[in-house]
C-alpha cells in the first residue's frame, strides 16, 4: 500500500526541515565573531564612561564609527540605516535629503527637495529611497533622481517598511495607515484608524505587525488583512510617545506623557514587565539586536541593557548615558554595528555601543560586503519568497496548523455535493468462487471472518496500550524511597483518586 501524495510530500518537507536544523547548528561551530561589552572596574558605574574614553580604548577601526555631523542648517533630522547596516539615509525638516556609506563616509546623493521632510526610509535595498514630503510621498534613487509620486498618500508623518512583503507601511496626519507594495505600486490597503492624527509608529520585526501609538493612552496592532485592530493594549495614563518592538518580537517599550517607560511582554497577556519613571518622559524609543534599550530623553540619550538576548533589558541603571548637542528627533541602531545613530536638531551624532549588534551576519540574506550583482540576485530571490499581505498575524506558527474546523467543514460539504464520502473505507466483498462455493451462508461467513479479524487487530492494539500504561505506571523516578501509602496507588487511580505517595 503506497502512502498518499501529500503525505509522502509533509514527510519530505518534515526531514529537510530537520536536516536544515542540524546543519544550522552545526554551522554555529564556525561563526568565530563574539558579541562586544563594556565591563567598568570594581563599583564603576558604566553609565558615566564617556564617548571619548571608549574611542580611546578601541581599534582604530572602530574609533572611526564615532563621528559628528553639524547640520544645523537644515535640521532637526530624521534617519535610517539599511538592512545590511552599511548605508545610512538623513532627512532634514528644512528639506534637506542625502544618502551616504557611513562606513567610507562616501556620498551617495545630496538633494534639497525644498519642502519639509517628515521621515525618510529605505526600501528592500539602498538603491531606492522613500521621503515622507510635506504633501506627499516620493520615491528617489540613490542618485537623488525622482522616480514616483505617490499622491495618495499625503500628508504622511512615518514611514516603516516590512521587507518579507514589500510593504511600505505610512501614516498620515488624517489618521490613515496605507500600506503601499513597492513591488508592483499599488495600494494594499487604507485603513481609517479613526484615533486623530498619527505619528507614532513601530513594526514588529518578527510577524510584521504594524503598532500605533494614541493621544488616548493605547497601543494598536494592525494587519492590512483585518479592517479593525488584532489588539489594543492600555499602556499610559496620557497619550504614548514612542514604541519600540525587539528583534525578537518578545517584548515592547512604550513612553507615555506620564513619563513612565514600561515594557510590555507580547507573548499573550499583554502584561507590563517593568516601568520606570523618567525626568523628562522619552520621545523616541529603539531596540538594538541584542536587545538593548535607548530612550532619547530631550539633548540626552539613555541605553539599558539585559542579561542577554532573549531577556528584557533591566531600567534599573542605565548602561550609558550621552549628552548631544540638540535635542533628539530620531533614533536607530545600526545593524550588525556596535554603533547608534542619532539624528538631533544639531545635525547626526554616530555613537558607539559595545554589545549592541549582532556580530554574525548571513551572507546570502543581508551581506554588507555584496557587490552590485549579489543584490540584484538576490533581489530577484526575495522577491520570487515574497510573502503576502494576507498572511500578516499576531501567530505566524498559526499558518503552518491545519484548521480542523474548516478542514472538516470542507470535508461535510464535499459528501453531501458527491453523495457518499470518497475517503470512507469501502466494505469488504468476497470474491465469487466457483463449484457452489459462492453460495450465501458461504459469502455470510467469509464477511463474518474478516470482520472478526478487524476486531481482533483492534482488540489486540487495545492490550498493547493498556500494557504499555500499566509499564508507565509502575515506573519509579530514580532514587525515589518507597513509602507506606503506594500500595494505594493503584487502588486510588482505579477508584479516580488522587493520592501523592
Amino acid at each position: 500500500h503506497s502512502k498518499p501524495k501529500t503525505q509522502s510530500k509533509l514527510e519530505k518537507a518534515e526531514a529537510q526541515e530537520e536536516e536544515a536544523s542540524v546543519r544550522a547548528a552545526r554551522a554555529e561551530l564556525l561563526l568565530a565573531e563574539e558579541p562586544g561589552f563594556l565591563v567598568g572596574e570594581d563599583g564603576e558605574d558604566t553609565a558615566k564612561i564617556l564617548q571619548t574614553d571608549i574611542v580611546e580604548a578601541v581599534d582604530i577601526a572602530s574609533a572611526a564609527k564615532h563621528f559628528d555631523l553639524n547640520l544645523r542648517q537644515f535640521g532637526p533630522y530624521r534617519l535610517n540605516y539599511s538592512r545590511t547596516g552599511r548605508h545610512l539615509a538623513l532627512g532634514g525638516r528644512r528639506g534637506h535629503v542625502a544618502a551616504l556609506d557611513w562606513v567610507t563616509k562616501k556620498l551617495m546623493c545630496e538633494i534639497n527637495v525644498m519642502e519639509a521632510v517628515r521621515d525618510i526610509h529605505f526600501l528592500h535595498s539602498e538603491a531606492l529611497l522613500a521621503v515622507a514630503q510635506n504633501r506627499w510621498l516620493y520615491i528617489y534613487d540613490n542618485q537623488g533622481i525622482e522616480l514616483h509620486c505617490i499622491r495618495r498618500c499625503d500628508r504622511v508623518t512615518r514611514l516603516e517598511f516590512l521587507p518579507f512583503h514589500f510593504l511600505l507601511a505610512t501614516t498620515s496626519e488624517t489618521g490613515f495607515l496605507t500600506y503601499l507594495d513597492v513591488s508592483v505600486g499599488k495600494i494594499v490597503t487604507a485603513l481609517n484608524v479613526r484615533a486623530g492624527r498619527l505619528s507614532v509608529m513601530a513594526q514588529n520585526p518578527y510577524n510584521a505587525v504594524i503598532h500605533l501609538g494614541h493621544s488616548n493612552g493605547t497601543v494598536s496592532l494592525w494587519s492590512p488583512a483585518v479592517k479593525e485592530p488584532l489588539a489594543k493594549i492600555l499602556c499610559h495614563r496620557g497619550g504614548v510617545r514612542a514604541v519600540a518592538v525587539d528583534s525578537t518580537g518578545t517584548y515592547m517599550a512604550t513612553s507615555g506623557l506620564d513619563h513612565q517607560l514600561k515594557i510590555f511582554d507580547l507573548r499573550g497577556t499583554f502584561q507590563p514587565l517593568s516601568s520606570r519613571t523618567l525626568p523628562q518622559g522619552a520621545g523616541h524609543l529603539a531596540f538594538s539586536q541584542r536587545g538593548l534599550l535607548v530612550a532619547g530623553m530631550g539633548d540626552v540619550v539613555n541605553i539599558w541593557a539585559g542579561q542577554g538576548k532573549a531577556s528584557p533589558p533591566s531600567l534599573e541603571q542605565p548602561y550609558l548615558t550621552h549628552r548631544l548637542s540638540g535635542h533628539v528627533h530620531g533614533l536607530q541602531f545600526c545593524p550588525f554595528e556596535d554603533v547608534l545613530g542619532v539624528g538631533h536638531s544639531g545635525g547626526f551624532t554616530s555613537m558607539l555601543v559595545p554589545g549592541a549588534a549582532e556580530p554574525n551576519f548571513d551572507g546570502l540574506e543581508n551581506n554588507p560586503y555584496r557587490s552590485r550583482k549579489q543584490r540584484q540576485e538576490w533581489e530577484v530571490k526575495a522577491l520570487l519568497e515574497k510573502v503576502p499581505a494576507e498572511l500578516i498575524c499576531l501567530n505566524p506558527r498559526a499558518l503552518a496548523e491545519v484548521d480542523v474546523v474548516t478542514l472538516e467543514q470542507k470535508k461535510k460539504e464535499r459528501i453531501e455535493r458527491l453523495g457518499y464520502d470518497p475517503d470512507a473505507k469501502a466494505a469488504f466483498q468476497p470474491k465469487a468462487k466457483q463449484k457452489g462455493r459462492s453460495s450465501t451462508a458461504s459469502l455470510v461467513k467469509r464477511k463474518k471472518k474478516v470482520m472478526d479479524q478487524e476486531h481482533r487487530d483492534k482488540v489486540r492494539q487495545s492490550l498493547e496500550q493498556q500494557q504499555q500504561k500499566k509499564k508507565q505506571d509502575m515506573a519509579k523516578p530514580p532514587g525515589a524511597r518507597p513509602s507506606a501509602l503506594d500500595r494505594f496507588v493503584r487502588r486510588a487511580r482505579e477508584g479516580g483518586l488522587q493520592v501523592d505517595p
